[in-house]
């Protein structure tokens, strides 16, 4: 709302009375109280954006089966510093210099190493997923065959060992990598004593 007062004084005959203006702000401060009060009531509030993660399930690799793994079947990862990795396939040897092998999570590092050792499972998801494209086969089946074929015997066993270096992008791309190569068993362990030793040996930071 503006105001308009005239200036005190006398005046002259054809001169035009000064003129003082002012602006009264208190209807536009009660107008933005009820924005502000409408906005609160009408949007909900901001809530944290989170992401889920498809942990393996207990039963995967039990605990107190992972040193009784065939060493046919186990691959170790060490996630490290720069998005490193670092694994072996089989047993442990922490006598051996340099008996880590050192890639990434480009798809030539990581993604090739887990493919070609489930190559077979690889090849057979592959065939249910076109499978599940053309209607061929029910959602109930889809997850029960995809469940088999990931678990069935002679496939891969992957124990992921971050270490203080890594990162949580490290775990998730480690985990995505597990899907794409459709690996079934794996688990996520602490680094023990020895895997210090053999990533000692092996020129690696631990930290």
């Amino acid at each position: 709302m503006m105001q308009v007062s005239s200036g005190g004084g006398e005046k002259k005959k054809g001169q035009k009375a000064k003129q003082d203006v002012r602006v009264d702000f208190t209807p536009m401060v009660d107008m933005m109280m009820l924005l502000i009060t409408f906005f609160m009531l009408a949007t909900s509030l901001s809530k944290p954006q989170t992401m889920e993660i498809a942990m393996p399930a207990k039963d995967k690799v039990a605990e107190e089966d992972q040193n009784e793994v065939k060493a046919s079947e186990a691959i170790t990862l060490y996630l490290g510093a720069d998005h490193k990795v670092y694994y072996y396939e089989g047993l442990a040897d922490l006598a051996t210099p340099n008996f880590l092998t050192e890639t990434d999570f480009s798809a030539e590092g990581l993604r090739t190493v887990l493919v070609e050792r489930n190559r077979k499972v690889v090849d057979q998801v592959r065939e249910l997923n076109t499978k599940k494209e053309l209607n061929q086969v029910s959602k109930e089946d889809y997850e029960t065959q995809l469940s088999e074929l990931k678990s069935s015997k002679g496939t891969p066993v992957v124990i992921i060992k971050p270490m203080e270096n890594s990162t949580y992008e490290d775990m998730i791309g480690a985990l995505d990598e597990m899907l794409i190569a459709s690996i079934g068993k794996y688990s996520i362990v602490d680094i023990d004593a020895n895997d210090q030793i053999m990533l000692t040996n092996s020129g690696v930071a631990l930290k």
